[in-house]
């Protein structure tokens, strides 16, 4: 049964009896984990190993792993920096901020591979300008220069552990102060701003063989009045033709606020599809998935289903022989340099605060 064009959310650190069902539905292709899915390194071994072994080929599982405020799996994982930090580092050593993303995110991919987890929504290609609620250090950089040299370092290092990388959100997220989970964000300036400067990161990366590709929940009014996940004109012409990508897009999660202009969930997933999106995400609304899985349970791309084995994880490492790596080892001394440098405690979410209800 080929990997169909849906990404779910699973309700706890174990799957129920209908969540079996669901993940056997042929328009699944694949899991999306959050916090409550994760107790500890053993369980969710055990748990990727249970809804690797429920369909051939492997459905995929995917996480929100790229550190400071955004990673899901914390206690028993390396805590991350987040990518402002190597970008301030970048400002004074770029050699050594290159290696220490590379490294940074080998230790992320591999951590994550060895429990199961086949490739992690990262990296953040926004540019950092110091506007956007949602994106902020979660960038490296307000200079897209600096954005694609150390998302290119990101990727290297994460395909040295047998990673994908996807990058995130196209055309960019970074030039509108609105966060796209609450409110529908508009983004004025005309597309050769764009071209100049938010789009360097995502064509330098697609040079490079970057596997996926998440556009934002953003619209760019003057270049098409839809949001770009919606827009044939953003994901079609620009991403496809004229940048040249071949690999997954991921839609961004159509539970959110910003995804409502495009009707209830069964037509933004429609309109995600059409408008060139391979797999759609839906987190956190069990109707609204199984109102989508029944509208898409005849839909079959041949195309989309190989782009989408791409995504699969590689070569594994045992989670004993990854602690006594000398590679582990670097990574862990890269991050006590950052903390150094950046000479403050890595900002991480309050342990009080709920969990994100959506991916981006």
């Amino acid at each position: 049964m080929p990997l169909g064009p849906i990404m779910l959310d699973l309700a706890g650190t174990a799957l129920d009896a209908e969540e079996r069902e669901l993940l056997r539905h042929p328009a699944v292709g694949g899991v999306i984990l959050f916090a409550r899915n994760y107790e500890s390194p053993e369980q969710l071994t055990a748990l990727t190993t249970t809804i690797h072994r429920l369909r051939e080929p492997a459905l995929l599982i995917g996480v929100d792993q790229e550190g400071g405020r955004v990673q899901r799996f914390r206690e028993g994982f390396t805590r991350l920096p987040p990518a402002g930090c190597l970008g301030r580092l970048h400002r004074e050593r770029p050699a050594q901020a290159r290696a220490a993303c590379e490294s940074i995110a080998w230790l992320m991919a591999a951590e994550l591979r060895a429990v199961g987890v086949d490739f992690s929504f990262a990296p953040v290609l926004d540019l950092d300008r110091g506007i956007s609620r949602v994106i902020g250090d979660r960038g490296f950089s307000a200079d897209p220069q600096v954005v694609g040299e150390l998302a290119s370092s990101w990727m290297r290092g994460a395909h040295q552990a047998g990673m994908a990388s996807v990058g995130k959100h196209f055309p960019g997220h970074g030039g509108v102060e609105a966060d796209s989970h609450t409110d529908l964000p508009r983004d004025e300036r005309p597309l050769v701003d764009l071209e100049l400067e938010d789009l360097v990161p995502f064509r330098r990366l697609i040079a490079q063989g970057l596997e996926a590709i998440m556009p934002a929940h953003v619209i760019y009014p003057r270049i098409d009045p839809r949001p770009a996940g919606f827009s044939p004109l953003w994901l079609r012409q620009i991403l496809r033709r004229q940048l040249g990508f071949q690999g997954v897009i991921f839609s961004d999660d159509l539970n959110m606020a910003a995804a409502d202009v495009a009707g209830d969930h069964v037509e933004r997933a429609r309109a995600a599809v059409a408008a060139g999106c391979d797999m759609l995400l839906i987190c956190n609304n069990r109707p609204a998935a199984v109102s989508m899985l029944a509208a898409f349970k005849d839909h079959r791309d041949p195309a989309t289903s190989l782009r989408l084995l791409r995504m699969h994880g590689r070569k594994p490492l045992d989670r004993v022989r990854l602690h006594e790596s000398p590679e582990w080892h670097r990574a862990l001394s890269h991050i006590a340099q950052l903390k150094t440098h950046n000479s403050l405690e890595l900002p991480l979410e309050d342990p009080t605060t709920p969990e994100p209800k959506n991916q981006s």
